[in-house]
């Protein structure tokens, strides 16, 4: 009978969080659908005007984040499934 109970209120515990979790997020969905929908269209964006050979505008002002962007690198193309690095002139491992 104990299990029993401890289950019952395992269960009750998991939907509270559920319903905890809905309350919390629910105000913020359609933001957050929109700066996804912004993000895949700024990609795009990039995508389509690299394939047309249109220069990226933004590469001047982002040339100040390569720092940053080296140290992660690594770690990224090992995500992609990569086990080295896909540039020709750029070695990381």
């Amino acid at each position: 009978m104990r299990n029993m109970n401890i289950k019952s209120i395992q269960q009750w515990l998991s939907r509270a969080g559920e319903l905890v979790n809905e309350f919390y997020n629910a105000p913020y969905r359609s933001a957050i659908a929109r700066a996804k929908r912004d993000e895949d269209d700024l990609f795009m964006m990039l995508v389509f005007s690299e394939m047309m050979g249109v220069p990226n505008p933004a590469s001047y002002y982002t040339l100040e984040l390569q720092p940053l962007m080296l140290e992660r690198f690594h770690d990224w193309h090992q995500r992609m499934g990569m086990e080295h690095s896909p540039l020709d002139h750029f070695r990381c491992c």
